[in-house]
């Protein structure tokens, strides 16, 4: 295996909100790009083809839910009401998405009305048709969601950070709001949303709107988020929680075993707004907190908003991982305010957001660490090419007939932000910045197509550096597979001393406990070992683990290189650890790529396979259906 095929330091690595897909498939031939760029012409812009819903004729507007957390039953019971114009005056039906969703009744005016649930589509769920009275503005759906919603986990006490509460959280992104709402489960539909949410009484409920830190907890909570949001951003949690401020405009949700220890890693999160409101606008959502949620969470972060939900297991103890707690704020402008319309569009909220993650970043902690970050999230994006099928190479990706959790790969996020620091350089940081900030402005709380970005790109930056910028270039960066020739390359001072230093252990030159890493931060650290040869003999990985103690390091992200390091070369001395780290760890981007490397052998697939049962209790489903492939017989 090439070195480069399974680095793992990357923007979805550090900061990235979903993990990137399975890549196992072979390199297209060009013949078979061509055809890909031909057969994408067929597909319509704008059309969701992800969503079963009719927005075009009636489209909802506000949703108000009313639902009762039941953990005994690992049910979400109560009802929604859909307020909704039509668009079409005629149109008679409303049409929701819905996924392993109980449909107890439908009414509008007080009056059942007749539904049908079709059938149901492997990835898409089912939809649900209404019949709507000719005087009726909005329904009512009584329902209760499947203990196993996709979009939901049900975590037992043991599974917690305290061990005596249990905990739910959901995870919308990218169709599952469906599991656990009947709705238009379509970012192109943009809600407002109130709600009500029972609990057991020592419990708290937090959502992606307004949260009162100092609410009484008597069981009965509601929320009011007044700016329009797709689905996806909709997001529940219940847990026994404590609040701890870090700003005037931030704070941080966690259990109490944790939350001293986060307050302290993210405390820089109110410096972060204020420097990307600066630089981009006003940040538009009110409160920006963090929600620390138990290790089973199977992203790095999801950009909920006013609320987003973290891992854990970027509290390093050094700030070495706060580029994530950038990145879902970046969110607040690129993704939640300007947001995709289609699965299809992905790369527009995480392309912008990952070019915002960095130069927060740069702001915040200086060049050599922006420098540092590009150079670890280029190598990744390079891994991730070589890797992929050509038609998953391309931005403007085509998602028809696949699971939309499909589009996550290193594709939309860095070469999404490399096309984008590809126009900064051309015209300009100031120049480039103002775009971004008109950007932000002009397209506020709206849902927009690849096509509606270009036509915009074309209408402002061609037309004002028109000697700068080539609109067939544009195109091909957009469209077409790979990383267009003359791409900026990012690089870092500071690595290059690392590669000195890696080459003369590599060589016999040197012992690893004379190696000079006092002062390297974890992206040093990360570089060292991603870029390590693919064979390294046992005495090397002895001496590597004497005089660093990788196998027992606390940074979840140093453990996971080296342990892939370790089951690569076999060596068993890590197993243990091994072990514990895919048990108690459930970021699908940290586990999944140990459970394939482990899969490659007989050992390592009974290995994978044992830890993986003891595991999968606590595992999202998420996790569970990325990895259960790998320890199957």
């Amino acid at each position: 295996m090439n070195k480069l095929s399974w680095v793992l330091a990357s923007a979805p690595l550090l900061f990235a909100c979903s993990q990137p897909a399975d890549n196992t498939t072979t390199t297209e031939s060009k013949p078979a790009r061509a055809q890909h760029t031909e057969h994408q012409s067929t597909m319509a812009s704008g059309t969701d083809y992800h969503s079963f819903s009719n927005p075009d004729a009636v489209q909802v507007t506000h949703l108000d839910l009313d639902l009762t957390a039941n953990f005994d039953n690992r049910e979400l019971t109560g009802s929604v009401t859909l307020d909704f114009d039509r668009i079409q005056p005629d149109a008679d039906t409303l049409i929701v998405d819905t996924r392993a969703l109980d449909i107890k009744q439908v009414t509008a005016n007080g009056k059942a009305v007749e539904f049908t649930l079709g059938e149901e589509d492997e990835n898409l769920g089912s939809p649900l048709s209404i019949a709507l009275p000719a005087s009726a503005s909005a329904v009512t759906i009584d329902y209760v969601t499947s203990p196993e919603a996709s979009g939901v986990q049900w975590l037992t006490p043991a599974q917690t950070q305290g061990k005596e509460h249990p905990f739910l959280f959901t995870q919308a992104q990218a169709i599952h709001a469906r599991s656990f709402i009947p709705l238009q489960d379509s970012p192109q539909v943009r809600v407002t949303y109130d709600a009500r949410i029972h609990t057991p009484a020592n419990l708290l409920a937090v959502m992606s709107a307004s949260n009162d830190p100092d609410t009484p907890r008597d069981g009965d909570y509601s929320f009011t988020m007044p700016q329009p949001v797709p689905s996806y951003l909709i997001a529940l949690a219940i847990g026994h929680l404590e609040f701890k401020p870090m700003g005037e405009r931030t704070g941080v949700y966690a259990e109490p075993e944790i939350l001293d220890a986060a307050a302290a890693e993210f405390e820089d999160t109110e410096s972060m707004l204020e420097l990307t409101e600066k630089t981009y606008g006003p940040y538009s959502w009110d409160r920006y907190d963090l929600l620390i949620l138990p290790p089973s969470f199977p992203f790095g972060g999801m950009e909920n908003p006013r609320l987003s939900f973290i891992t854990p297991t970027v509290i390093a103890g050094d700030k070495s991982l706060v580029s994530l707690i950038a990145h879902e704020l970046a969110h607040s402008w690129s993704g939640n305010t300007v947001t995709n319309a289609t699965w299809r569009d992905l790369w527009l909220n995480e392309g912008f957001t990952t070019y915002l993650t960095y130069r927060i970043m740069e702001m915040l902690y200086g060049t050599d660490r922006f420098n540092m970050e590009a150079v670890l999230g280029y190598q990744s994006l390079e891994a991730d090419i070589a890797a992929l099928p050509a038609n998953d190479e391309i931005l403007a990706v085509d998602l028809r007939g696949r699971n939309p959790d499909d589009v996550f790969s290193d594709i939309p996020y860095e070469k999404g932000a490399l096309f984008l620091r590809e126009l900064e350089q051309k015209v300009g940081r100031d120049n480039f910045d103002a775009f971004l900030m008109q950007y932000f402005k002009h397209f506020a709380f709206q849902s927009i197509t690849t096509d509606t970005f270009m036509a915009y790109l074309e209408d402002t930056l061609l037309k004002q550096h028109a000697d700068k910028l080539d609109k067939q270039r544009i195109e091909e960066w957009v469209f077409k597979p790979g990383i267009p020739d003359g791409a900026p390359v990012p690089a870092s001072d500071a690595f290059d001393k690392v590669d000195s230093q890696r080459t003369a252990w590599l060589n016999g030159d040197k012992p690893a406990a004379d190696i000079k890493t006092a002062n390297w931060t974890t992206h040093e650290w990360l570089y060292f070992l991603n870029n390590m040869p693919s064979s390294l003999s046992a005495a090397q990985l002895k001496d590597l683990d004497s005089a660093f103690d990788l196998t027992n390091s606390h940074n979840n992200e140093i453990a996971h290189s080296w342990l892939m390091i370790a089951v690569q070369n076999e060596y068993k001395p890590a197993w243990p650890r091994l072990h514990d780290y895919l048990v108690e760890i459930g970021r699908n981007k940290l586990v999944k790529p140990l459970y394939r490397a482990l899969s490659q052998t007989p050992e390592g697939k009974a290995f994978a396979k044992k830890a993986f049962e003891e595991a999968k209790p606590g595992y999202h489903p998420l996790t569970v259906h990325a990895n259960e492939g790998f320890v199957e017989d």
